[in-house]
C-alpha cells in the first residue's frame, strides 16, 4: 500500500499550501497531495475573471510551476477522489478502491458547487464556475452564445456578469434575495455593485425565484421564474454556493455539520486528521466566536500554515483576520473583516466618486470595512 506521513487531500490553495508551509518549516517526511482534477495546483479566483475573459493563460494561474513540486519531493496524486476514511487503521480508499496510508491527514477538499435541482438542470448550456474544466467548457460555447443568464448575484455571479458583458453578451442576473451580495455586504455597498452593473447594461432582478428551466433537443433555452415569466438564454450559469466536500469524513465519524468542525490548531475530532479552507468550520474571533466556514483564499492559506505549524511542533492557534477582494469592471472591492451584526455603517469618502470605504461598526467598534477602490484604506 502506498504511504506518505502527511497525505494532504485537496490540491487548491489549502492543499497546496500546506505542502508548501511544511517544506519552509523543515518538514522532511513524505507529502502526498491528492487532488481530484488533472490540473497542477492553480489560482481558482481568476476563473470567473482573467481567465474567463481570455486575459491570461492557464500557466499563469498555476499555484507553483511544476518544477517546484518534485524539488521539495511532493508527490502530486492528480486525478484521484477519496471515497473512505479509516481513521484507526489509517488510510483513505480512493474511488478506484486503492488504499493510501497515512501517519497524518489533511482534508482540504473544499466544496462542490451547488447545482440547481428543478426541472432541466441537466440540460446542455448549464454551467458552474469551479474548476478549469467548468470555465473551459464556458469558453468553447462562447462564441455561438448571445444571451446569458446568471443565477445568484454573489461575488462570483457578479464576476461572471462583468466579464461577459466586457465580452460583448447580453446579461441578465438572477436573484432570490432584494439585493446583490445580500450575504456578504451591507445595504450601501449593495445598491452600488447594483447600480454599476446596471450602468454597464446587466439586467438584475431581484426578489425572484426559479421554478425550472426550459429547452429544446436537450439544450437550455431559458429560465422560468416562479411566477411564469421565461427570461431566455442561450447559457445558463449557476452561482449559488458550494456544498463542502466533508461526507468521507462525516462518515468516519469526524463532527460535522455545515462543514467539518476543527478546534484552533484545525484539528477535527478524528486522530491526526486536519481540515482546513472552505470545509473547516471553526470558531472564528471575529464572528464573535461563532462557528463558520470562511470560503477565501487567505482562510485557506492561514489554515495551512496553522496546521503545517502544530504538525512540526510549533503549535500557534489560528487567529486571523478576514479578508476577500473582487474585481468588477473598474470596481476592485476589498474587504477586512466580518461586518455580519453591524449595527452602524459610515461611509469614509464620496460614494459617487467610486472610491469610498464602507466601515461597519457594531457596539462602537469597527468590525469590518468594504473599501472600493481606495487600497490605503
Amino acid at each position: 500500500m502506498e504511504q506518505y506521513d502527511t497525505l494532504i487531500v485537496g490540491a487548491g490553495h489549502g492543499g497546496a499550501q500546506t505542502a508548501i508551509a511544511l517544506r519552509q518549516q523543515g518538514f522532511t517526511g513524505s507529502i502526498g497531495l491528492l487532488g481530484e482534477e488533472s490540473e497542477l495546483p492553480y489560482e481558482r479566483p481568476p476563473l470567473s475573471k482573467a481567465y474567463l475573459s481570455g486575459e491570461i493563460d492557464f500557466e499563469r494561474i498555476l499555484i507553483r510551476p511544476p518544477t517546484f513540486w518534485h524539488a521539495r519531493h511532493v508527490a502530486l496524486l492528480s486525478g484521484r477522489r477519496v471515497s473512505a476514511i479509516d481513521a484507526t487503521a489509517r488510510f483513505v480508499t480512493l474511488s478506484s478502491s486503492e488504499p493510501i496510508g497515512y501517519r497524518q491527514l489533511i482534508w482540504a477538499a473544499g466544496g462542490y458547487a451547488r447545482r440547481l435541482s428543478c426541472s432541466g438542470h441537466d440540460f446542455e448550456g448549464v454551467h458552474s464556475v469551479r474548476s478549469r474544466a467548468d470555465v473551459d467548457r464556458m469558453m468553447v460555447e462562447l462564441p455561438a452564445t448571445r444571451r446569458v443568464v446568471v443565477i445568484g448575484a454573489g461575488y462570483l455571479g457578479l464576476e461572471a456578469a462583468a466579464v461577459l458583458t466586457k465580452l460583448g453578451k447580453e446579461v441578465t442576473v438572477l436573484e432570490l434575495q432584494d439585493r446583490v451580495l445580500a450575504r456578504v455586504a451591507g445595504t450601501s455597498l449593495s445598491r452600488f455593485i447594483e447600480r454599476e452593473h446596471r450602468a454597464h447594461g446587466i439586467d438584475i432582478q431581484l426578489g425572484v425565484s426559479v421554478d425550472s428551466l426550459v429547452g429544446a433537443a436537450g439544450r437550455a433555452t431559458g429560465v422560468r421564474l416562479s411566477c411564469g415569466t421565461v427570461v431566455p438564454a442561450d447559457m445558463v450559469i449557476v452561482c449559488v454556493g458550494i456544498l463542502p466536500a466533508v461526507e468521507p469524513l462525516r462518515l468516519a465519524g469526524a463532527r460535522s455539520s455545515n462543514g467539518v468542525a476543527v478546534d484552533k490548531y484545525c484539528r477535527t475530532s478524528l486522530p491526526d486528521i486536519f481540515a482546513i479552507g472552505d470545509c473547516a468550520l471553526h470558531a472564528n474571533d471575529f464572528a464573535h466566536g461563532a462557528l463558520i466556514r470562511l470560503e477565501s483564499v487567505q482562510n485557506a492559506n492561514d489554515m495551512a500554515t496553522t496546521v503545517a505549524n502544530t504538525i512540526t511542533g510549533h503549535n500557534v492557534p489560528y487567529h486571523a483576520v478576514p479578508w476577500f477582494w473582487s474585481n468588477q469592471f473598474a470596481i476592485r472591492l476589498q474587504t477586512v473583516g466580518l461586518s455580519t451584526g453591524y449595527d452602524l455603517d459610515i461611509v469614509r469618502g464620496d460614494i459617487s466618486s467610486k472610491s469610498f470605504s464602507i466601515i461597519y461598526l457594531s457596539r462602537g467598534r469597527v468590525i469590518a470595512l468594504d473599501c472600493i477602490n481606495a487600497t490605503k484604506d
